[in-house]
């Protein structure tokens, strides 16, 4: 498997990956309408695209030159070096083989080199990838509820120093 930053020519791969993996990841964790929505909000090839000109840093996993998942991340808190894990998405097919654990560790890697300090990232308080965060030494900072659009975002924000 490599883990590289992703390109503008990378935007449908990612586009797809999010596709496949949200269906998976949320249906018994929030109303189908709504990630229909998010996916059109946040994953359109447009949106993508524009994330990244916004400096959001994309990498794409790939197993025998197939995309298999991917993470996002940007500087959130300049003056106290934060970092926020944006986005982590794996195939439900690639779960369980240590991939996700490979990207956040680039992140990680790469965010170190970038002078940060601590990772944060949102997770819906009902998912299960709750476990696997706190597997990887996340603990929960604080509690939120987000509105968006006819939703709330029901997440933890969770930290990990670097």
């Amino acid at each position: 498997m490599i883990i590289r930053q992703a390109e503008y020519s990378d935007i449908t791969a990612i586009n797809h990956l999010a596709h496949e993996t949200w269906w998976p990841t949320y249906t018994d964790v929030i109303p189908d309408e709504q990630i229909r929505l998010m996916l059109e909000d946040m994953y359109s090839e447009e949106e993508l695209k524009t994330q990244m000109e916004a400096g959001i840093t994309f990498l794409l996993a790939q197993r025998d030159d197939k995309p298999v998942a991917f993470a996002a991340f940007s500087l959130t808190e300049p003056e106290n070096h934060v970092f926020k894990l944006q986005k982590l998405y794996v195939l439900p097919s690639e779960q369980g083989q240590g991939t996700g654990k490979k990207l956040v560790d680039e992140v990680s890697k790469m965010t170190k080199r970038k002078h940060g300090k601590m990772l944060e990232l949102n997770v819906n308080r009902a998912n299960p990838a709750f476990n696997f965060y706190k597997k990887l030494g996340f603990e929960i900072y604080q509690s939120v509820d987000i509105p968006y659009q006819q939703f709330v975002l029901n997440d933890y924000v969770m930290r990990k120093a670097l």
